[in-house]
């Protein structure tokens, strides 16, 4: 019988998404990632004190999805680069590792641009038998691909379904996919959608959908970047609002007491991430987390890197931690050029 982790992009294990450090350098206008793993703590010459670890990757990258693997006790980030989908590992949360491609662009044979924004799920069948099922956008179709480490290299599996996914009327297109594991009923979903909303219960396979359960849950205000928790009797939905190339891009928040909504904000403090521009950071959105056992919380999410040129948005990918409320609300996280820069021990939190 297989051990289903319903911890998973849940509260209380460790699921998804989480970032990577390596220099990213331009050669023929070609982006390339040095050898050589770095914290990308600004040091002060007279004490060597970091004074800041924003952005934990240096260079251009976006879209970061977070991965606690309860097999290899280690956080990995998945974001979007250019080339196809890298993976980066840390044990402390601070530093970061390269860990290559886990799917190259070359080796997506069903469509050749727009590789964005993936989801990974880690799914145990018992024993030593984990498999990871990662799914991404490619030219705005959905796609997914599978493997038995983090770390790849995962066997694309092609498009999830051979038609359009977007619901009558609606526009928009089908990207930013997000998989889901429902603690309470131990199904499995996948969440997808641009200007409008749409989740679907996953097959047992993990590749296909149960096209009869696929529903249009469209919030008000939504727009992309999906990421969905359940934590203390509520389903949390969160998003981005605003096109990613805008400073205003933001995170907002509502709950359910279902994975099918419908999902409400609350009249107050609905955007939970935004901009602070007397900080020169803009464009803060596309967000995953990483929730602790020992009870702290990561978000990971991208700005746009400044200074920009004109008509510029390249995106680079960000690490803050925060509390919940009192009441068990998401807080108004604040977006900081110091990060984190306690390390945590993975290993012991997560490991199996």
């Amino acid at each position: 019988m297989d051990r289903i982790d319903s911890s998973f992009k849940t509260e209380s294990n460790i699921i998804t998404r989480r970032s990577a450090l390596r220099r990213l350098t331009a050669v023929s206008g070609v982006l390339c990632l040095s050898p050589l793993a770095t914290n990308f703590a600004s040091v002060s010459d007279a004490d060597a004190t970091p004074t800041y670890h924003n952005p934990i990757l240096p260079g251009v990258a976006a879209d970061p999805e977070f991965l606690g693997s309860h097999k290899t006790g280690r956080a990995y980030l998945y974001p979007t680069t250019s080339g196809g989908f890298r993976a980066y590992s840390s044990d402390d949360l601070v530093h970061w590792r390269d860990e290559g491609f886990v799917l190259e662009a070359k080796n997506i044979h069903w469509e050749t641009q727009k590789f964005w924004a993936p989801s990974i799920i880690e799914r145990h069948y018992g024993g030593d038998d984990y498999r990871y099922f990662f799914y991404y956008c490619a030219n705005e179709k959905l796609g997914v691909a599978v493997g038995t480490d983090p770390t790849g290299p995962f066997e694309d599996k092609g498009e999830i379904v051979g038609h359009d996914l977007r619901p009558k009327g609606r526009r928009g297109v089908e990207i930013d996919p997000f998989v889901f594991a429902d603690p309470i009923s131990g199904k499995f979903y996948l969440y997808w959608g641009n200007s409008y909303l749409c989740v679907c219960e996953l097959n047992d396979d993990m590749i296909s959908l149960k096209l009869d359960t696929k529903r249009d849950i469209t919030p008000e205000n939504f727009f992309e970047g999906t990421y969905v928790f359940y934590r203390d009797g509520r389903y949390f939905l969160t998003w981005s609002k605003n096109d990613t190339r805008d400073p205003n891009y933001q995170v907002w928040v509502a709950t359910s007491d279902s994975p099918y909504g419908p999902f409400r904000s609350p009249e107050k403090d609905a955007i939970i991430l935004s901009k602070r521009p007397e900080k020169n950071i803009v464009g803060t959105g596309h967000h995953s987390f990483l929730f602790l056992p020992n009870g702290h919380n990561y978000i990971a999410y991208h700005r746009i890197i400044q200074p920009q040129k004109r008509g510029g948005w390249g995106r680079e990918v960000c690490l803050e931690r925060f509390d919940f409320l009192p009441n068990g609300d998401l807080p108004i996280i604040e977006p900081t050029h110091e990060g984190v820069g306690e390390p945590e021990d993975l290993a012991s939190l997560l490991k199996s």
